[in-house]
């Protein structure tokens, strides 16, 4: 009898371990899938809210300029409070940074799109140039990027956006190079040049009286100095 009762208490001991492993095997996936709804929930509320701030700070920048533009214009156009603004960008800097990176996002796709239209590598090389310093005469672009961004935020060749586009120029030189279409120049310090040759062609299309013709002399004088490079 001693040993059946063993017997039978080891066995359910046994029967409840099943029972509770079953349970938690079922239950599991019931407790992960709300946790991720809800994680997901706070991911989409946390990009909405900063999406609401920079469409409103992008528009505002753009009209009135950042130094003329309140704290409370933007959190009163995105519906939000000056809580929120400082939780997701840490004040109106942070959000012309966040700006800035969106329209230069946009601009490096429209760049890309350049790029393949292009017949050539070189002409492709020379015309994403260019068409990076007629973007000095878009009006969004002229007063955020290029007026108030260095302005407020300092040196723009120090950007991290500039940094990639550095790291770019200076691959397609290389590869321009390899297939001996250029001179066999230094690929890092001719994409130093160029690239800096470009962004202050910008700045100065940027601030110039009559910009259209600042453009216009810009990109002639710029198409010489990249011919120089051929071979």
């Amino acid at each position: 009898m001693i040993r059946w009762a063993a017997f039978a208490a080891l066995t359910y001991k046994v029967y409840v371990i099943n029972v509770l492993t079953y349970a938690l095997h079922v239950n599991a996936p019931v407790i992960d899938k709300e946790s991720l709804m809800a994680r997901q929930k706070r991911a989409d509320m946390i990009a909405s809210t900063r999406s609401k701030l920079i469409a409103a700070a992008r528009k505002a920048f753009a009209e009135k300029g950042y130094a003329e533009t309140a704290m409370e214009d933007l959190t009163a156009d995105a519906e939000l409070t000056r809580g929120a603004l400082y939780h997701h960008f840490g004040g109106k800097k942070g959000l012309l940074e966040a700006v800035i990176a969106q329209i230069d996002e946009e601009s490096s796709a429209h760049l890309r799109a350049v790029v393949e239209q292009a017949s050539t590598p070189w002409e492709g090389f020379v015309e994403e140039s260019v068409e990076w310093i007629k973007l000095a005469l878009n009006p969004e672009i002229q007063r955020i990027v290029l007026l108030d961004g260095p302005a407020v935020l300092g040196d723009p060749a120090r950007t991290a956006s500039q940094s990639a586009c550095l790291a770019s120029t200076m691959r397609s030189i290389q590869a321009l190079i390899d297939q001996n279409v250029v001179k066999p120049v230094d690929a890092q310090a001719t994409a130093y040049l160029v690239n800096g040759a470009a962004l202050n062609a910008s700045l100065w299309i940027a601030g110039a009286a009559d910009p259209h013709k600042a453009s216009t002399q810009a990109i002639a004088s710029f198409r010489i100095l990249l011919s120089g490079l051929l071979r």
